[in-house]
C-alpha cells in the first residue's frame, strides 16, 4: 500500500514554487516528522509553509500556530535581550559581570567582562559541582552554581560552546539590571508588542499547541564522532523535554519555544532595519557591532571550528548560511534555524520536531540553496 504524500500547507509567492517543492521533499523522503519554513524579505513574509505531524504517532497535524522547542536558536534571542540593555546604557559590555552580579566574582571571575558571556570565552561551559536532580529547571540553583564555578580556562584566551550555561549567564545579568527574568523581558519588551511567537518560559495556555520533540535514534558505535575532552560536563537535562515542567521553565540557551514565522519576522526586521508593529528590535549600529567577528577557530568544547559575534553565529566557510558573507543567526539542535542576511534584506526561520545528530543538516542547507536560486 502506497503512503499518500504529506500535504504542505501555507503560502508562498509564485517565484518560490521550487522552495515549496523542496520543503515537501523533506516529508516525502522521511527526513522530518513535522516542520515549518518561513522567509521574510524587506520585512514582508514571502514564504510561510508547514506540514507533517506534531507528534510521533501522527494524531496531531502540524498547524499554522504550532510551536516547538527550538533549542539553541534561543541563544541569539537571549543575546538580543542583553544587547537592548547595552543600547540603553544600562550594561557596558566591557565592564565586569560582577558589577551587575556581585556573587559572580567568586573563584577568580571578578574581571570577566560581560562581552565574554556572549562570545563563549568565559570558561564556564559546564559545572564541576554535583547538582541536585532537575537543577536545570531551577534558575537560582543554576545561577548560584555558575557564580561559584571556577573557569576551566583563562577567560578570553579561547572560546568553547557554552551549550546549556550561556542562557543562565546572560539571563542573570538581564535580571540583575532590569529586575525581570529574561523570559519576562522578552515577552514584555519584544514578543508581545512585536507579535513574535517565541517564548522562554512558556505559559500554560500555549502548551496545547506545542509539537512534541521526537528523540533522535542513537548512532551506531562505528559512526560516532570522537568527542573532545570536556573537563566540565554540561548540566544534565534530566527532565522530559515534552513535559509541562520543561516547557514552563526558563532555560534560555536550550528551551525557547517558537515557530519558523516568528524567526523569519524577527531576523527579517534585523536584516532590513525595519520595525515590527512599531517595535525596533535593535538599532542598526548595535547589529553592526554584534555581527563583527569576535572569535573564529577551534572550539575548545566542540572540537571543531566555530565563529561568533556577540551572541550570533556568523557565516563561515565551514558552515555557510547562504552565499552572502555577512549572514548571521543561530542553529538549534536537530536543524532548527533562524538567520538574517542583510545583503538580501532577508530573514529565514526553520522549525522541526525530529531529533538528529550532526551539525551540517544537509536538508536545511538544500532548502537554503533552493531559496537563493529563486531570488
Amino acid at each position: 500500500m502506497t503512503t499518500p504524500p504529506i500535504e504542505v500547507h501555507g503560502d508562498s509567492a509564485h517565484r518560490f514554487a521550487a522552495v515549496r517543492d523542496a520543503f515537501a521533499s523533506v516529508f516525502a523522503e522521511g527526513v522530518e516528522v513535522g516542520a515549518a519554513l518561513a522567509v521574510a524579505i524587506d520585512g514582508e513574509i514571502v514564504i510561510d509553509l508547514w506540514g507533517g505531524d506534531a507528534d510521533a504517532g501522527g494524531s496531531r497535524p502540524w498547524q499554522r500556530d504550532t510551536i516547538t522547542n527550538l533549542y539553541s536558536v534561543g541563544k541569539a534571542i537571549s543575546a538580543i535581550c542583553l544587547l537592548r540593555l547595552v543600547e540603553r546604557g544600562a550594561v557596558d559590555l566591557d565592564a565586569p559581570v560582577a558589577r551587575y552580579w556581585p556573587e559572580f566574582a567568586q573563584a577568580g571571575k571578578a574581571e570577566i567582562p560581560v562581552r565574554y558571556l556572549l562570545t563563549h570565552q568565559a570558561g564556564l561551559p559546564g559545572l564541576t559541582t554535583d547538582l541536585p536532580p532537575r537543577a536545570i529547571i531551577d534558575w537560582d540553583t543554576m545561577c548560584s552554581a555558575l557564580a561559584a564555578q571556577r573557569p576551566v580556562w583563562e577567560p578570553g584566551t579561547r572560546h568553547g560552546y557554552h551549550s546549556n550555561t550561556q542562557g543562565f549567564l546572560i539571563g542573570e545579568v538581564v535580571r540583575r539590571v532590569d529586575g525581570r527574568s529574561l523570559g519576562t523581558y522578552l515577552r514584555e519588551e519584544i514578543a508581545e508588542p512585536a507579535s513574535i511567537d517565541f517564548h522562554i518560559g512558556l505559559p500554560k495556555e500555549h502548551h496545547a499547541r506545542v509539537a512534541d520533540l521526537i528523540p533522535m535514534a542513537p548512532r551506531p558505535a562505528d559512526q560516532q564522532r570522537p568527542q573532545p575532552d570536556n573537563p566540565t560536563p554540561y548540566p544534565k537535562i534530566d527532565v522530559d523535554t515534552n513535559s509541562e515542567q520543561w516547557r514552563s521553565a526558563e532555560i534560555p540557551s536550550t528551551n525557547g519555544h517558537g515557530n519558523a514565522r516568528a524567526l523569519a519576522r524577527l531576523y527579517g526586521a534585523l536584516a532590513a532595519s525595519t520595525d515590527l508593529d512599531g517595535v525596533r528590535i535593535l538599532e542598526p549600529a548595535t547589529v553592526e557591532a554584534a555581527t563583527q567577528e569576535q572569535v573564529y577557530g577551534e572550539d575548545a568544547v566542540l572540537g571543531r571550528v566555530t565563529r561568533f559575534g556577540l551572541g550570533f553565529q556568523l557565516a563561515m566557510a565551514e558552515r555557510p548560511l547562504g552565499p552572502n558573507p555577512s549572514t548571521y543567526g543561530h542553529f538549534g539542535a536537530g536543524g532548527s534555524l533562524g538567520f538574517a542576511d542583510p545583503d538580501a534584506r532577508l530573514g529565514l526561520g526553520y522549525a522541526m520536531n525530529r531529533g538528529r545528530s550532526g551539525w551540517q543538516h544537509r536538508h536545511v542547507r538544500h532548502l537554503i540553496d533552493v531559496l537563493y536560486e529563486a531570488l
